[in-house]
């Protein structure tokens, strides 16, 4: 049985289609899930895409956190379901409180477009255990609020537990405390990361195929579930 992975579109969502086209090309079956429907359909994971939701009016993902898909999200990513936010995505879950901190406004105040260099801090979660611990890789990275901000006492505690996924290489795009470019709830299966894995899954499209890695994690896991 196709592993089904739900993308969620809201209003002002831009990487949807991209999202489902990389499920696709990792061997699995993208379900696409409507901002106004709570329902899931049966789906195994969830990935919110990147975008502008709801024109990112009061702060980015503060609106999409109340949209009727993501009281059915946030129950069930409590309950184990793999959920991959992306760039807005990302966003919208530290608004929904499933990971902590808080986007803020490129430190440079301006939006940033690049080929982004990363390192694999954690690959023992739902979304990178096709990486290995110190892997380099190269996704995009487009972002005018990506800056990754969390009190002292909760950084440390990302850092002890090792649920800082990614770091930035090469320079710091936007600003984000300790070079944070991804983050992983405690239980590993919710990540949250600024750059776009799904603009990097074939090399006729993107700058390297890296980022497939994120969607083949995810598949292999619940095939072994």
């Amino acid at each position: 049985m196709t592993t089904r992975v739900g993308v969620v579109t809201f209003p002002g969502s831009l990487d949807d289609r991209d999202a489902a086209r990389a499920v696709k090309l990792a061997g699995g079956e993208p379900v696409t899930l409507w901002h106004g429907d709570k329902a899931l359909h049966q789906v195994d994971a969830v990935i919110l895409p990147g975008g502008f939701s709801y024109g990112d009016y009061l702060r980015c993902g503060a609106i999409a956190r109340f949209s009727p898909v993501m009281e059915t999200i946030i129950e069930q990513a409590r309950g184990g379901m793999p959920v991959l936010g992306i760039c807005n995505g990302f966003q919208v879950l530290c608004e929904s409180h499933l990971l902590p901190g808080a986007l803020t406004r490129n430190d440079h105040l301006h939006f940033v477009c690049r080929d982004q260099r990363l390192r694999v801090e954690n690959a023992a979660t739902a979304w990178t255990s096709r990486y290995v611990p110190g892997q380099e890789i190269t996704i995009p990275l487009k972002n005018g609020e990506g800056g990754y901000v969390a009190d002292e006492r909760t950084l440390d505690e990302l850092e002890a537990e090792g649920r800082v996924a990614f770091r930035y290489l090469e320079g710091n795009p936007n600003g984000s405390r300790r070079d944070i470019a991804g983050i992983t709830n405690a239980a590993g299966n919710v990540l949250g990361l600024m750059p776009h894995p799904e603009h990097a899954v074939d090399t006729l499209t993107g700058p390297t195929d890296d980022g497939l890695g994120f969607f083949a994690s995810v598949l292999t896991g619940l095939v072994a579930a």
